[in-house]
C-alpha cells in the first residue's frame, strides 16, 4: 500500500501529465508517466523523448516557494550532474488544507546549479536502508527562476 508521501507524488505526476504541455516541443497531451523508481526523472514526452522530474510538497500557501524540496537518491543525480545531465523539475504545491488548490512551477535544466541540489546525511547504519544519501533542492536563491504553469 501506498504511503502518504507516494500517493501525494503520484498526485503531481498526474497533474502535471495531464495540465503541462511539453517544454521541448511544446506539444499538448504528450507527457506521459514513466514506471516508479525510474532514477532522476519522472514523465516522458511520447513525441520528442523530453524527461522531466516532478516533486510534490504539501505547503500552507501554493504562491509561496518554499526554501527546500526533498529529492531523491543523491548518487544517480550526482553522477548525471558530473557527466553534465540535468533534468527540468515540475514543482507541484498542494495545499494541505485543499488538495484542489495547488500549482505547477517549472525549472528549466538550463537554469539549474550545481548549488541547488544538497546531500544530505546518509542514513544510519541502523537504519532500514542503512547507508542510503538523499538529497535537497535548495531553491532559496532560485525561486525568482521558476515559472508558474498552473
Amino acid at each position: 500500500m501506498a504511503t502518504k508521501n507516494q500517493k501525494l507524488g503520484e498526485f503531481g505526476e498526474k497533474l502535471v501529465s495531464k495540465n503541462c504541455f511539453c517544454p521541448k516541443c511544446k506539444k499538448e497531451k504528450t507527457l506521459k508517466l514513466l514506471p516508479p523508481n525510474f532514477k532522476c526523472a519522472d514523465i516522458i514526452c511520447d513525441f520528442c523523448g523530453f524527461l522531466g522530474q516532478v516533486k510534490s510538497k504539501n505547503v500552507k500557501n501554493v504562491e509561496s516557494i518554499p526554501k527546500t524540496i526533498l529529492g531523491a537518491a543523491w548518487k544517480p543525480q550526482k553522477e548525471r550532474m558530473d557527466a553534465g545531465i540535468y533534468f527540468p523539475l515540475f514543482l507541484v504545491l498542494v495545499n494541505e488544507n485543499n488538495t484542489k488548490d495547488c500549482a505547477i512551477y517549472y525549472l528549466s535544466a538550463d537554469l539549474q546549479e550545481p548549488e541547488i541540489f544538497q546531500p544530505r546525511k546518509k542514513l544510519s547504519k541502523n537504519a532500514k536502508r542503512a547507508g542510503w544519501q538523499g538529497y535537497y533542492y535548495d531553491l532559496s536563491k532560485d525561486s525568482d527562476r521558476l515559472v508558474r504553469l498552473l
